[in-house]
Order: C-alpha cells, then structure tokens, then sequence
C-alpha cells in the first residue's frame, strides 16, 4: 500500500472553516439547538455532540491513548446548553489538528479495542483510516445538521470546499 502524501491537517482546517459557518447559522436561531427533527440522530444538539464525541476519541487512538465513555467531555448532560458546547468543541480543535500534523506515516497499524459496541470490538485499521474518518464523519452530519436548519427555515447552503478553500480570481 502507497505512503500517502495528504496534509490532513490542511482538511481539518477546511472542516473548521466550514463549521464556523454552520454554527454561526445556529447561532442565528438557537431554539433549533434542541428541536426535534427527523432526521439523523433527531436534534442538532444530538448531532454536534455525537461529532465533537467522536473527535475526541478519534484524537485518542491517533495519539495510542485509549479511553473510556466517562472520559469523554462531549455528552448531553455535561454540555446540554449550546454555548457551553461549542467553547468545549472550540477547546478540542488545537488538540484534534495536532494530532492530524503529527500523524506520521498514514499506513502506521492502530488497533484498539472499543466497547462503544455491544458486545466490545477490536478494530484495526491505519493511522489514515482514522483520520480520513474524522473528517468524512463531520461531513456526513453536518449534511444532516443544514437539512434540519432547512426545515427549521434557515438558508443553510454551500460549505462545499471548493467554495471555502479555492482562489477565485474575476477575469477582466
């Protein structure tokens, strides 16, 4: 399997980016942080907190370090108000891009043992594999956070990377 060359680091910072803008609509209408939708994980405060959850156990195996669900910051009942969440959620980012920089050869085996599952799962993958999840795995909700903006009335369109992270330069 070839080395890959892919800065993952340089896509966390395009998540970020993106999530910027999709908390700032949130911010505009906070009454959606808790509404029931259905889609998804049913609430937008579901769906932040699964994401910043699963971030910072994907930090964690990146970095060879396990841990438990108590162990883990991001739940309803710690951060159940929506600004307190995203100061949390903003305080895991240095650490979630530091782990993507310094993630050396992609193809390093990582093998741990969850017990998110029932029963427990020892899972191994690569070093790669994680981070390519970590920041597929906001995507794919984050597409579920802006359809229940959209039903909740918000114009929550366009974080696609292109737009974000490309130079545009108007000819003429």
């Amino acid at each position: 399997m070839p080395a890959s060359n892919v800065d993952f680091a340089y896509f966390f910072d395009y998540l970020v980016r993106a999530r910027g803008t999709l908390l700032g609509w949130i911010r505009g209408q906070p009454a959606v942080f808790a509404q029931r939708f259905p889609i998804g994980l049913g609430t937008i405060q579901a769906t932040l907190v699964h994401i910043a959850s699963s971030e910072y156990g994907y930090v964690h195996r990146l970095r060879g370090r396990g841990h438990l669900p108590e162990d883990n910051p991001f739940d309803y009942e710690r951060l159940p108000d929506l600004e307190p969440f995203l100061a949390a959620w903003d305080r895991q980012r240095p650490a979630t891009r530091e782990a993507l920089a310094a993630i050396g050869d992609p193809n390093r085996p990582v093998e741990y043992i969850t017990k998110f599952f029932t029963p427990p799962m020892r899972v191994r993958t690569v070093a790669g594999g994680i981070a390519g999840q970590l920041l597929f795995h906001e995507i794919h909700h984050r597409a579920q956070v802006m359809a229940m903006l959209r039903h909740a009335g918000v114009r929550a369109e366009n974080l696609d990377y292109a737009l974000l992270m490309v130079e545009r330069v108007p000819l003429g």
